[in-house]
């Protein structure tokens, strides 16, 4: 009986959960005893029972609305398809028009459509050729205007009209008649620090274009000009510094007919300085021997040749003098007044001999630099083409410039070693000849001493 009792207060419960979660307001009435409990539960049922008509009301009106609004979704797509046909047909007839049309244009056209083709193509390469003209930074937006003529040409069947064909004819006439003077305005300038400044420039013709006496370049893809960052050399500056300052006479200038391409290579030619350094350390100990064989040539140079002027002063005076070679063997004599032909021989030659070594002095030097200088020169090379190699081995042989400072080291210490060696063969072979005169003197006066005594002992 306990068991039966658990039963029905367990199902009371769940019941009056079902009833609580659907009806807020019996949730909050709590059952006093079980006839409160089932009328409770009655409520419940018959408000379960509304909720659920409620709802199928409900699904039923929707329903018919969701059959109205498919209904309303075929008729609109049926509508769509019409009209896509209609369009579909309306779209080949128009296509089959618009072929009609154009085999018309053709026809009526005739030879004016290779007119127009030619116009398309002069006005093309017409803008190409303005944007890199230094006409076109005293006449801007040339180029664009052609170009955007020839464009224009090219994507529309629409003729040009006499203005635009105009167009083209009067820039290619500016074009030539401006290439044969010598302007003079006022523009923008890019200088080598970057800055941008108002300068008064020369433009000589289609070729060259000068500001304060330097070189100006076509910025690409602008009509701007900016200074080349490497000028070229002096005399080329000074001429056009004459230009920039000369009112309207003639003046020497140095042109580039090709408007700016000889200039570029020009400029991009390494200087004297570039090419010493190039050679390295080895270049720089060929022009240290160079310069050191140089000072010892030009202080024999100068002695030998005060020497020589003593010389001969002396060969003119019959009295001894100690300031030169000569006067200094002609006192042996003197000194030795009684002595014999054999004895006074050996006093001039050894006279003779104590002053060859100050005759021919530093002669010797200058003879092993015209030697080591090229074979310092052949070091040089070797030790450049080793680097080249070298560069070789790491990178290969796809980029010429990691091989270029290599090869540019073998050709310039070999161009320094023949640079310094054939100026001290010549100069050492002229102040060796000239040493080989004065001692020739001195021997052919001391041979005239000793004939002269070995004639007064047999008197």
């Amino acid at each position: 009986m306990k068991k039966l009792n658990l039963i029905n207060a367990v199902s009371a419960f769940a019941l009056l959960v079902t009833v609580t979660l659907c009806n807020p307001v019996a949730q909050a009435q709590e059952p006093v005893d079980l006839d409160q409990l089932l009328q409770q539960l009655e409520q419940g049922k018959f408000a379960q029972s509304q909720q659920n008509q409620e709802r199928e009301a409900r699904f039923q009106a929707q329903a018919a609305q969701q059959q109205r609004i498919l209904r309303e979704a075929i008729a609109q797509r049926d509508r769509l398809e019409q009209q896509a046909a209609r369009l579909e047909t309306q779209f080949e007839q128009n296509e089959v028009q618009l072929g009609n049309l154009t085999d018309a244009l053709t026809q009526r056209m005739g030879s004016l459509r290779e007119l127009f083709g030619v116009l398309q193509q002069v006005a093309g390469d017409t803008s190409s050729r303005l944007q890199n003209s230094f006409v076109s930074v005293e006449y801007p937006g040339r180029s664009e205007q052609l170009a955007s003529l020839a464009e224009k040409m090219g994507s529309s069947s629409k003729l040009a009209s006499i203005a635009e064909i105009e167009s083209v004819w009067f820039a290619l006439q500016r074009e030539m008649t401006e290439s044969g003077k010598v302007s003079r305005f006022t523009t923008e300038v890019t200088e080598a620090n970057g800055a941008k400044v108002e300068k008064e420039v020369v433009r000589v013709g289609t070729f060259n274009m000068v500001a304060d006496g330097r070189y100006l370049e076509l910025i690409p893809g602008t009509d701007a000009v900016a200074e080349l960052m490497r000028q070229p050399s002096g005399r080329f500056l000074a001429t056009a510094e004459e230009l920039q300052q000369e009112q309207g006479g003639l003046v020497q200038f140095g042109l580039d007919p090709t408007g700016g391409s000889i200039l570029g290579l020009l400029v991009q030619a390494p200087s004297l300085k570039e090419r010493i350094e190039q050679g390295g350390t080895v270049g720089y100990i060929i022009l240290a021997l160079g310069v050191i064989g140089l000072l010892f040539a030009l202080e024999r140079f100068i002695t030998l040749s005060l020497i020589g002027i003593k010389v001969k002063r002396q060969l003119k005076q019959a009295s001894a003098s100690n300031d030169n070679p000569l006067g200094r063997v002609m006192a042996i004599k003197d000194a030795h007044p009684d002595a014999d032909t054999e004895t006074l021989e050996l006093k001039l030659s050894e006279g003779i001999l104590r002053e060859v070594p100050k005759i021919t002095r530093n002669l010797t030097f200058v003879k092993i630099i015209s030697v080591v200088a090229p074979l310092m020169g052949l070091l040089g090379t070797v030790t450049g083409m080793i680097n080249t190699f070298q560069a070789i081995t790491l990178f290969g042989t796809g980029d010429p410039k990691l091989m270029a400072g290599g090869i540019s080291q073998a050709l310039v210490t070999t161009v320094l070693g023949l640079v310094v060696a054939i100026p001290m063969t010549f100069l050492f072979a002229s102040l060796n000849t000239r040493s080989k005169n004065i001692v020739h003197v001195l021997q052919e006066q001391a041979s005239g001493i000793i004939a002269e005594r070995s004639e007064r002992s047999h008197s």
